[in-house]
């Protein structure tokens, strides 16, 4: 009976954290960025997290203001260019 309510308590303690069912987005055929969910942006996104880390770690290394505003802004243009989908 003890291991019951136990493991009544911490199911509803895991099931808080989660959404719920009517809260999951999903992909709708109307949206108009229906093209965020698909394959190939996510692998695009994820080409850009890597160059603004390898940017933040140039940054890092050498942290002078001109340098460091050449590469936000470079890097910026970068990414609004890889990410676009006008193309």
């Amino acid at each position: 009976m003890l291991w019951m309510l136990l493991r009544f308590y911490c199911t509803l303690l895991v099931r808080s954290f989660f959404p719920r069912e009517s809260e999951i987005a999903l992909p709708d055929e109307n949206d108009s960025h229906l093209r965020r969910y698909s394959r190939s942006y996510r692998i695009k996104r994820n080409w850009v997290k890597n160059i603004w880390i390898g940017a933040s770690l140039l940054m890092i290394c050498f942290p002078l203001l001109p340098f460091v505003l050449g590469i936000v802004l470079f890097t910026s243009f970068l990414s609004f260019a890889i990410l676009d989908e006008t193309a």
